[in-house]
């Protein structure tokens, strides 16, 4: 019982909740200022020793949070079965929490040296930047609201995804001397609907401009459906969570 009543407070601990106490707080601002730290070598061309020793301290750290909430996995599933030690590995923030650690093992096993020739090692160092989001509320609030509202995002998205391949094929059938491959093609789609229009590749013939003006215009209304799904689902969550916290502080 004792154990379990200890594993219970670190879990209130290392997670975010409204009703985290003084050491949630402290904990939560620790970690934001160690992974902030980390990434400061990806700001640099040149290698310095003393980023090898704040790698060292940010991995050791990223660990024992590692195993900390592995070890607390019932709790956040609020299951008290071995199928929540199990499950936890495979959701999207402890696979964040793992590749932000790989690049130690990877030192460990000595071919540091050849991943800093590939920058690989670097790419795993940018997953740290993502484990940042768990140690905020807004980013967590914003995160429930994508999962929440991830059916009509989903339908926007599929339908964005077929205009775009549709006028992919359009302009590479209508102009196929300025737009030599289909990738080509799919790439002046892309930032055609985007409204972006860099310029780069651009359709020559009146056929081809006015699949152009129509997919920016298309584009406009794409752009204007998420946005205002996510701010209604922001809204709804904000609410909930105001209620709440004056329930909580009714009680």
């Amino acid at each position: 019982m004792k154990l379990q009543g200890l594993r219970k407070q670190i879990y209130a601990i290392i997670e975010v909740t409204d009703d985290a106490g003084f050491w949630g707080k402290v904990y939560d601002y620790v970690m934001i200022v160690i992974i902030l730290a980390s990434l400061l070598p990806l700001t640099c061309k040149a290698e310095y020793r003393v980023f090898d020793y704040v790698d060292i301290v940010a991995e050791t750290v990223f660990i024992i949070d590692y195993l900390l909430r592995l070890s607390t996995a019932d709790f956040f599933f609020k299951k008290k079965s071995i199928g929540s030690f199990l499950r936890y590995p495979f959701t999207p923030l402890a696979i964040i929490d793992l590749l932000s650690i790989i690049p130690l093992f990877i030192a460990l096993r000595g071919g540091a040296d050849l991943l800093r020739l590939l920058r690989v090692l670097r790419a795993f160092r940018l997953m740290r930047a993502f484990k940042a989001m768990r140690y905020s509320k807004s980013i967590m609030t914003i995160t429930t609201v994508f999962r929440k509202q991830k059916t009509p995002l989903l339908a926007v998205a599929t339908l964005a995804g077929g205009y775009i391949l549709i006028s992919a094929l359009f302009i590479f059938q209508l102009e196929p001397d300025s737009f030599k491959t289909f990738f080509d093609a799919l790439y002046w789609a892309v930032i055609s609907v985007a409204t972006v229009g860099y310029g780069d590749i651009v359709p020559v013939t009146a056929a081809g401009r006015i699949v152009t003006m129509i997919s920016s215009i298309f584009g406009i209304a794409v752009i204007a459906l998420p946005a205002g799904i996510i701010s209604v689902g922001y809204m709804d969550e904000i609410s909930v969570e105001n209620k709440k916290t004056a329930k909580t502080q009714v009680e």
